[in-house]
């Protein structure tokens, strides 16, 4: 065996031993309070392009990149220890739907540079802040059929998504990310196809970061999209070796407890993470959802107080004020302990 040497990252697994670390909340929700036009997101560079661009969030790192420094700071701001860069939906896959493909690479590295900065700004000795580099799942499914009528169809292979993941990748560990998130798995192949591409990047760049990987349980059944139970899920992506592993996303923390507790049982010597979304949708609420700061506050800390996590933030709908009432409620609460002492460790 030997130990694999991380570059960035380096003081994550100390500081996820001693207590629980806060992740940021959602960007989309925040980006929805500055009521942006087509022509916000176009800018001048994109103002002929052919195809609508209003509602790609992940532009806005190159058009309006004040907007997204502005987000990040107002995470920074609350308390958070780590960002999420404004990749989710930054894959070539995914950008090519608005005919930007091209663009990837550039829009990850740009993406991850505004994190760096405005991490760096806020970044002390006592309390270092840390660029997670997002890899959402893209809007295609390697496991499922978009034609109810051939279950057989795909609109997408591995091959595509490894190189589409490899190129985000590229960009983000560019741009200056400290560990990588693969998160909202909805199809555990995607993932693998992420994953994948993570490995060929750090042998071909040298460079290894810190890895975490989040799936999402979508409904009451306790299973992701293409199927899989929570259990059956972290089998499938354990030979990666992350430094967690989480839940986010679908659910409120309300719903999501027996599955971070399913987690938490079938993983014992890797690091848990949980985001939940704000609740259930509620049209009536400034944020959509029906978990105000305080509900997911005291939930999440109820989940700390169980030894249950190690990482805690927000999801679709929360907002700075959440992500401060969540580090306010679990701050004086232990992390969860590992069963055994966790060696990042790979085959020689």
């Amino acid at each position: 065996m030997r130990q694999i040497a991380y570059t960035r990252g380096q003081a994550l697994p100390a500081i996820l031993e001693q207590r629980i670390a806060i992740l940021d909340g959602a960007m989309g929700t925040m980006l929805q309070r500055f009521r942006l036009t087509e022509a916000d997101y176009r800018g001048e560079r994109f103002k002929d392009h052919p195809k609508d661009l209003r509602n790609n969030g992940d532009l806005l790192s190159l058009t309006k990149p004040e907007v997204v420094r502005d987000i990040h700071e107002a995470y920074l701001a609350a308390g958070v220890d780590i960002i999420e860069t404004n990749t989710f939906g930054a894959t070539r896959i995914a950008q090519d739907d608005y005919g930007l493909g091209e663009l990837a690479l550039e829009m990850n590295r740009e993406s991850a540079r505004l994190a760096r900065a405005a991490a760096d700004k806020f970044s002390t000795t006592d309390k270092p802040r840390f660029v997670a580099g997002a890899l959402g799942p893209t809007p295609r499914t390697a496991s499922i059929s978009p034609d109810v009528n051939d279950p057989g169809a795909r609109n997408v292979d591995f091959e595509q998504l490894r190189q589409s993941y490899y190129e985000q990748v590229q960009g983000l560990t560019e741009g200056g990310a400290d560990l990588l998130l693969v998160e909202t798995i909805f199809d555990t192949l995607n993932a693998k196809a992420a994953l994948f591409a993570i490995d060929e990047y750090f042998e071909h760049s040298g460079e290894r970061l810190p890895v975490i990987i989040s799936g999402t349980v979508t409904d009451a059944s306790g299973r992701i999209l293409s199927g899989q139970t929570v259990t059956a899920f972290w089998y499938s992506v354990r030979h990666a070796r992350p430094l967690a592993v989480g839940l986010n996303c679908a659910l409120g923390a309300a719903l999501m407890r027996p599955y971070i507790q399913e987690l938490a049982r079938v993983a014992p010597d890797t690091f848990i993470s949980c985001y939940p979304n704000a609740g259930l949708p509620n049209p009536m609420s400034e944020t959509g959802f029906d978990e105000t700061p305080e509900v997911t506050a005291r939930l999440l800390r109820e989940f700390a107080a169980e030894g249950l996590v190690n990482i805690v933030g927000g999801c679709c709908g929360t907002t700075p004020d959440h992500i401060a009432a969540i580090r306010e409620a679990v701050q004086p609460l232990a992390a969860r302990g590992l069963k055994r002492e966790y060696f990042y460790k790979e085959a020689a």
